[in-house]
């Protein structure tokens, strides 16, 4: 007989992890302990439940206790909960939440994947019977519930993250008017704010109510009416409320058996997914693992991950010898018409992290712009100063982010500099791409800086500088495009016409040009800059990067 391996929790840690396990030994004894009644369901397909586009709740269930056992031989216990681990006996105490009886299971190896809970803040009526998590099978059921007996009209979804994104796309699809509170400035608070600024405007133009840097300080209810009572004083009325402020890690067993917990609260596992305890195993939300930038501990409570790591801790519990190297914490959010991603580090991360950078903007058509149906993206690239190396990277836009911030990533992962960016050699057809394709032109504007083949100033550089120094502000776009908004004090220059305008100009003095995108203020730039101009930047992204910053920016 194999080894006896026990696992802790269900979903994409758990089973994966079960899974693995049978995959590298026919031998071992494998059981899952689950404490609901389902062993493995899409938590990221909830939102998408709610909203209808999920149509049957079957869907959610990704496999069945009898295929884990038909097909798998592995023994499956739901609505059993583990209380206690022993680590000195190699025992867990089991609880059979049906019946209620106790039991002690013996294990050779343990895996632990119990994942993560809502996150509870203190705020007074955040437990009242109108509001609702969506975390969990269970919580969908509630609400929807809900939603279909009571059939109430206005919704306050609390928290602006991955979560309350979702939830709110759901509830405007099915017709609800929706508040979204978020006390940051800005919504999904790991991209940097100018990057997230599209969604709370795109959100604004399909109905919602979008408050940011607000805090929640009270959830009222009096009979069937609820009201969201802000730390501003303002109240927003409704019928119910979901609380989307986050996730935290189901920790207590963890820290019942004496494991190792770390600086960025999770459990501490080395690449081999060892916690303190060279028998047990954890995966997924509740692990704390290596940035693959930083190399420093993080939590990264995301699918993605938890999968790759409940195959490690799996193969390994089981005999197998597989590692895991970190993650870059890659992700994407479908935002009614809008998308948005990051992989690696935020300007704001490379910043506490005191890694000197520097940041590109770049504007592009996801394929070929002659093709029917082309949309636009911002892409943001994070920049080592001194190597090129990209540190991260956010992309927001209407189509095509999912395929650059994926391409993106793998560069990240591989230690590419801009310049392996923009030599890398992508596909190309006018319904996918442009013979330049937006990763590549990311590349070629990053490189360019890089290379000191041109000086770029960031859109809130250059407005820290419009403060503090006289500076010949250069707008090279056409009258046109001059009319639908500018940068106060700009001088109208076309590109067209700059040679013959260029002597109207100081080339002594301080000067930025700038453009719809970056492009045409990078030719402006080099024409200037050959006719003398010593101290000259021009902006990075151009009007539509500023725009971002300002509160109007125009992706779709």
């Amino acid at each position: 007989m194999g080894k006896r391996i026990l696992v802790v929790g269900g979903v994409a840690g758990g089973a994966g992890a079960a899974v693995k396990a049978r995959r590298t030994s026919e031998d071992a004894e494998i059981v899952v302990f689950e404490r609901t009644p389902y062993v493995s369901w899409a938590n990221c397909g909830l939102p998408y439940y709610i909203g209808g586009v999920i149509p049957r709740r079957e869907e959610l269930f990704v496999v069945s206790p009898r295929r884990l056992a038909s097909r798998f031989n592995i023994d499956v216990r739901t609505r059993h909960e583990v209380t206690a681990i022993d680590r000195a006996r190699k025992a867990i105490s089991v609880r059979d939440l049906e019946t209620g009886d106790a039991q002690e299971e013996r294990y050779d190896a343990l895996v632990l994947a119990t994942g993560s809970k809502p996150a509870h803040p203190p705020i007074p009526g955040l437990d009242g019977p109108a509001v609702f998590t969506l975390v969990s099978v269970e919580d969908a059921d509630r609400l929807q519930a809900f939603l279909e007996e009571r059939k109430p009209g206005r919704a306050v979804v609390i928290g602006g993250g991955f979560i309350g994104l979702e939830t709110a796309e759901a509830l405007l699809e099915r017709g609800f008017s929706v508040a979204l509170v978020e006390m940051m400035d800005h919504l999904l608070p790991p991209v940097d704010r100018e990057m997230a600024e599209p969604l709370a405007m795109h959100l604004r133009e399909k109905g919602a109510r979008v408050l940011l840097g607000e805090k929640v300080a009270e959830v009222a209810q009096n009979g069937n009416k609820a009201a969201v009572r802000l730390a501003s004083g303002d109240a927003v009325e409704c019928d119910f409320v979901v609380s989307a402020v986050g996730v935290a890690p189901r920790l207590n067993l963890a820290r019942q058996a004496g494991l190792t917990i770390g600086q960025a609260g999770g459990v501490v596992v080395n690449d081999r997914m060892q916690t303190s305890d060279p028998d047990i195993y954890a995966a997924g939300d509740i692990c704390q693992i290596r940035h693959l930038v930083t190399g420093k501990p993080v939590r990264v409570p995301l699918a993605g991950p938890a999968n790759k790591q409940a195959r490690v801790a799996g193969a390994n519990a089981a005999g197998g010898d597989m590692r895991y190297a970190g993650s870059l914490g890659t992700m994407v959010v479908k935002v009614c018409d809008l998308t948005i991603a990051k992989a690696g580090l935020s300007e704001r991360e490379a910043r506490d992290e005191g890694i000197p950078h520097y940041v590109s903007y770049t504007h592009s058509q996801h394929h070929a712009g002659y093709y029917p149906g082309a949309r636009m993206m911002a892409i943001k690239l994070v920049v080592d100063r001194f190597t090129g190396r990209v540190l991260g990277a956010q992309i927001v836009g209407g189509a095509g982010v999912d395929k650059r911030i994926d391409v993106i990533a793998t560069a990240i992962h591989a230690r590419m500099t801009v310049e392996d960016l923009e030599d890398l050699d992508l596909s190309y057809a006018p319904p996918y791409s442009s013979a330049k394709d937006p990763a590549n032109i990311a590349g070629f504007v990053a490189a360019n800086i890089h290379r000191g083949e041109v000086d770029a100033i960031e859109p809130d550089e250059l407005e820290a500088l419009l403060e503090r120094e006289d500076v010949q502000l250069v707008d090279v776009r056409t009258p046109a495009e001059r009319k639908a908004g500018e940068i106060p004090g700009a001088r109208l220059m076309p590109l067209d016409q700059l040679r013959e305008l260029a002597g109207e100009l100081d080339p002594h003095k301080r000067t930025v040009v700038y453009c719809a995108v970056g492009y045409r203020s990078y030719l402006a730039y080099k024409i200037l800059k050959q006719r003398g101009f010593d101290d000259m930047s021009h902006l990075a992204g151009g009007f539509d990067a500023w725009k971002m910053f300002h509160g109007k920016p125009q992706i779709i």
